[in-house]
């Protein structure tokens, strides 16, 4: 496995961020297509993309991709694959599916043939009957369009938004690698001032301090590539030193989270603890009706109250204000989420920019408002 397929897949409408995220990681030949870039690499690669994409959801090896018209075929195919380099003799592999305008359309018969396969190949070879799938985990996926299958090696295991620092949230948070995209859309960098009036759990913030202070998203947690037999487990110890090298820990940050909800700030600082981050971010209770801005030339970046959680005219009234604070300070950017369509006209003001997106399943809008740039 020295040259291998690596599939990297993402929330619709985050294809741009992931990409530019690629290219500064040197990486080049990518092949955008919705919500998946796929590109050449090795087995380092995964180390360093599992680690380090903030705004992808996971990491995928291609293991094989060919026609398949009948079971027979898709069968025959899987069983020509080497998994015996793949998946050790305990190994737990479990198979997935997905098919979309093929002849082979039932996900459950296509999963059932995938691992009969799989299971054959390796009776074969490690002699046994029976396994017992007790020890490292293969999240294998059998995909099906227009006729062509390919096989995928999830290597994240949890989705990448498993950040490892959410020990609690509040309400209905917004995903981490969401937040991250929302954050790389934004105009914010290092050297502005950033607020979320809205912070919830404080998600928004701590990503913004993790980029700030260069803190690779995925130190503090575990993937399931690590247990791979075929991974070298040195690579990720030093791919885990080299990101460790790169946090900038004195980068000094100013970054505001502020929320109506008491329960929210103690449950943000207590996120932000987890990371070391305490010092960086300022969380305090605060209503948007009495907040005053710090400094000129900031970026709110805020996924304001919508939706299940909110709705009517307590919705409404929460957009005027925001558009009111938004108004009050005019060197200041805004970048705001939400799934109300009538946001706009609340808000009192069109965007300059306007992207869809998805916060889960939940189809939102990312509205921008665009401030001077700092002289």
């Amino acid at each position: 496995m020295k040259n291998i397929k690596i599939i990297v897949n993402m929330n619709f409408g985050l294809e741009s961020v992931v990409k530019r995220e690629l290219l500064d990681l040197g990486y080049e030949k990518l092949e955008v297509s919705d919500g998946q870039i796929k590109f050449d690499g090795n087995l380092r690669d995964i180390a360093i993309l599992n680690l380090r994409l903030r705004s992808a959801e996971r990491v995928f090896i291609e293991i094989a991709s060919f026609e398949a018209l009948s079971f027979e075929e898709l069968f025959d195919n899987v069983y020509a694959i080497d998994w015996e380099d793949i998946i050790s003799e305990e190994g737990n592999f479990i198979v997935q599916g997905r098919s979309a305008k093929s002849k082979l359309f039932s996900v459950s018969d296509c999963q059932r043939i995938t691992e009969k396969a799989i299971i054959k190949k390796l009776q074969r070879t490690y002699k046994i009957d029976y396994f017992e799938k007790s020890k490292e985990r293969y999240k294998l996926e059998v995909i099906l369009y227009k006729d062509v299958a390919r096989i995928l090696l999830d290597t994240s295991g949890s989705g990448l938004h498993k950040r490892g620092y959410r020990a609690a949230s509040y309400k209905a948070p917004i995903s981490e690698t969401l937040a991250a995209g929302l954050i790389q859309l934004s105009f914010w960098n290092d050297s502005r001032v950033f607020w979320d009036p809205f912070c919830g759990s404080g998600t928004l913030a701590i990503e913004a301090a993790m980029i700030g202070k260069n803190i690779a998203p995925g130190l503090s947690r575990k993937f399931d590539f690590e247990e791979f037999i075929f991974m070298d487990k040195e690579i990720m110890k030093e791919e885990k030193v080299k990101c460790y090298q790169e946090i900038d820990y004195d980068k000094e940050l100013e970054i505001y989270g502020t929320d109506i909800s008491r329960q929210a700030i103690e449950i943000a600082k207590s996120n932000a603890e987890i990371l070391g981050l305490e010092n960086d971010i300022k969380f305090f209770v605060k209503d948007i009706r009495d907040l005053d801005l710090a400094g000129d030339y900031g970026v709110i970046v805020t996924n304001p109250p919508y939706g299940v959680r909110i709705g009517g005219d307590d919705l409404a009234e929460l957009e005027k204000e925001l558009g009111k604070l938004y108004k009050e300070n005019p060197t200041w950017s805004l970048f705001a989420i939400s799934a109300d369509e009538k946001f706009e006209k609340n808000f009192g003001k069109k965007s300059n920019r306007n992207r869809k997106l998805y916060n889960g399943r939940i189809k939102t809008y990312y509205y921008q408002y665009h401030g001077p740039m700092p002289k």
